[in-house]
């Protein structure tokens, strides 16, 4: 069972925290890790491209000359692909680039990514992290006292709103919910900032 030691928000140790085995001392699945990071990052992806056909073009809605007689090819509308200003044929259309992954993956995956951070000594428990006020200066020196680095995920055991806004103006600095993560997160940081509360509700939310 790994255990870490606790911070307050001056950078002084103040005790030791013992992390659930299960959580943070998994066996790191990389296959898996890439798979689930690879879904979050298509899931991003809007699919807002879009270009016109012929019936959605304006005009168009007279016959341009008549069917026979004219001597030149017979055409229906001034709107087809072929005219200028006419609709495009075959473009891109709206379309979801979602990937599903199995819930035991994703669970997988969190575990292992967890266990990666634990294993780099890349988790800093605080203890008492609070805010009394919209401040960021506290924020940034907590940071610096407990050796954060310039991008650190600090989890949360519930909504903050003091705490989050005061994290918010740092650059490379997010905060999440413990009971929200997820696993390109936690890859994409360099430390984290675990409130010492929150570390009970990661073991009670993802330990099952």
């Amino acid at each position: 069972m790994p255990n870490v030691n606790v911070f307050d928000m001056a950078g002084q140790v103040v005790g030791e925290i013992a992390l659930s085995e299960e959580l943070f001392a998994a066996e790191i699945n990389q296959p898996v890790l890439h798979a689930v990071v690879r879904a979050y990052l298509v899931n991003q992806r809007q699919g807002t491209q879009s270009t016109k056909t012929r019936s959605e073009v304006s005009g168009g809605g007279k016959k341009p000359w008549k069917q026979k007689g004219s001597g030149r090819a017979r055409q229906g509308s001034t709107r087809s692909p072929q005219w200028t200003h006419g609709g495009i044929a075959l473009g891109p259309k709206p379309r979801t680039f979602h990937v599903s992954v199995n819930k035991k993956v994703k669970r997988v995956a969190l575990k292992s990514a967890l266990s990666a951070k634990c294993a780099d000594r890349e988790i800093i428990v605080v203890d008492g992290l609070k805010a009394a006020e919209y401040k960021t200066r506290p924020m940034v020196e907590m940071l610096s006292a407990v050796g954060a680095g310039k991008k650190p995920l600090v989890i949360l055991p519930e909504v903050d709103k003091v705490l989050i806004k005061s994290f918010a103006n740092i650059p490379g600095v997010k905060t999440v919910q413990a009971n929200n993560l997820n696993v390109y997160d936690i890859l994409n940081h360099t430390q984290l900032v675990i409130s010492k509360p929150a570390v009970a509700v990661i073991e009670e939310v993802y330990g099952a």
